[in-house]
């Protein structure tokens, strides 16, 4: 398995590493080398621990740290960020191939799994003659979209920046628009042109693609993909609809340890049902001002509330710089929600949370990862997308799947404290909440069905061993 480093990547594919271990395979994890640190620090304490924790529990999975390219390869640093990536990837190429080589892995590989940035890696397995599946750790419907952005760029050269707001037309998918795609698309031609090229490699490289869905959650992107799989001269691989794979949140993800968490400790003193939980992701910080509205918005909305607050670094923090709440939040504002509110520093072990009884919504930054463990935790969403994908993720969430409302202004400068007042409190008291939350509650259910025997991601499963089962 070939990941990119960032653990929205790296802990999905790491489940699926779990699942084949089930078979009796052995899975190897080679991790890039990043010299720019485009994929992160080179020294990252949270990837190590991570792990040593899964190496730990599972002898059957080892890991595998590349060695750093030459000095004299490595990308500009001053460069646009989502091509230091790509370029850092693909200078790993050598060192990937010395391993498959030198290690006399070749002849034992039964298949090659590479994450869709990683997609640069097709040119030494099919060197090698490698089987090799893509992985998409996003949905389905960001798989077509994306299909279909890189077939338009091909076709017209098509300047993603030059749309601005115009929609984006899918097959059988809600209109997207442009301004919702990732900003590494919009801000510069030449990135989006490479990554839209990434993406055509895989779909063209690739013996079938492994995405972290389930087929009752995008049935309409599901039959868009088996629909161009049978169009003449027009490549796409089988996609194989495997998911949900979530990460095992019995144990804190930090410490390694069965500590059960203060917050934890909290929730089980809160109604049932009655806790809206905010959480952004990894990466999702705010500007003092922001947290300072969304403190109002809870404060005012009466509603119980858990949340993860992650601020913006000042110029004068280090990168691990954990700043004091009470400077970050309004005045009196702890002392004022303490009987209904618990704001938690950084972090909190959101699969734990989401599957307690006491939780009844959730504010998220849309993240593929977070809406599948929301999904299957039967938690309604509120959608306030950050970064990357996410904006999509919001279209699809909140016009196709109908399991979360938007927070309005997103996509501006502040979302206000009275949004955030008005979208807690129509989750948790209206009859549109609730109707949202019966919604999510159905989905749980054929999530489950899903990876039941016999059903849609079981079978999909089933056919992918057989596959890599062929090739012992």
């Amino acid at each position: 398995m070939y990941p990119m480093n960032g653990m929205g990547h790296l802990v999905p594919m790491v489940e699926l590493a779990k699942l084949l271990t089930l078979h009796d395979f052995t899975v190897i994890v080679v991790l890039v080398n990043s010299p720019s640190e485009s994929l992160g620090p080179s020294k990252n304490p949270k990837l190590d621990a991570f792990v040593s924790r899964v190496s730990s529990a599972h002898p059957s999975i080892s890991f595998h740290q590349l060695p750093p390219p030459p000095l004299s390869s490595l990308p500009d640093p001053a460069g646009n960020p989502m091509l230091r990536l790509l370029d850092d990837i693909r200078l790993n190429n050598p060192q990937l191939r010395h391993f498959l080589v030198a290690r006399s892995h070749i002849s034992n590989v039964c298949a090659v799994v590479l994450d869709f940035f990683c997609s640069a890696a097709l040119d030494i397995t099919v060197e090698l003659r490698l089987p090799s599946y893509g992985f998409f750790s996003s949905g389905a419907c960001d798989l077509v979209a994306f299909h279909y952005l890189s077939m338009s760029h091909s076709a017209a050269n098509l300047n993603i920046k030059d749309l601005e707001d115009a929609p984006l037309y899918l097959p059988r998918l809600p209109p997207i628009p442009a301004s919702d795609l990732p900003k590494t698309l919009m801000s510069h031609n030449e990135t989006s042109k490479r990554m839209l090229n990434s993406f055509t490699l895989m779909l063209d490289g690739a013996d079938g693609i492994l995405v972290n869905t389930f087929e009752s959650l995008e049935a309409q992107a599901i039959g868009v993909l088996q629909d161009e799989a049978g169009v003449p001269g027009h490549r796409v691989p089988p996609a194989y609809c495997i998911g949900p794979l979530l990460a095992d949140g019995s144990r804190d993800q930090r410490q390694g340890t069965v500590e059960k968490a203060d917050c934890l400790v909290w929730l089980d003193s809160q109604p049932h049902g009655s806790v809206v939980f905010l959480c952004f992701g990894s990466l999702g910080m705010f500007p003092v001002e922001q947290l300072k509205e969304i403190a109002i918005g809870l404060e005012k909305s009466n509603q119980r509330f858990l949340w993860v607050v992650r601020a913006q670094q000042t110029e004068n923090e280090g990168p691990q710089a954990v700043p004091e709440l009470d400077a970050l939040l309004p005045e009196g504002f702890m002392e004022r929600t303490k009987d209904r509110g618990l704001v938690v520093n950084s972090w909190a072990p959101q699969v734990e949370v989401l599957n307690h009884k006491a939780v009844g919504g959730f504010v998220t930054h849309c993240g593929w990862n977070s809406i599948l463990e929301a999904i299957t935790a039967g938690v309604a969403m509120v959608a306030w997308p950050l970064y990357a994908e996410q904006r999509m993720n919001k279209v699809f969430l909140v016009e196709l799947m109908k399991l979360a409302m938007a927070m309005e202004g997103y996509d501006k400068d502040m979302v206000t404290a009275e949004e955030v007042e008005a979208k807690v409190r129509w989750l948790m008291m209206s009859d549109g909440g609730r109707e949202l939350r019966e919604r999510v509650a159905a989905t749980k259910e054929m999530a489950v069905e899903a990876l039941k025997e016999g059903g849609s991601s079981y079978r999909a499963w089933s056919e992918v061993v057989e596959k890599f089962d062929a090739k012992k």
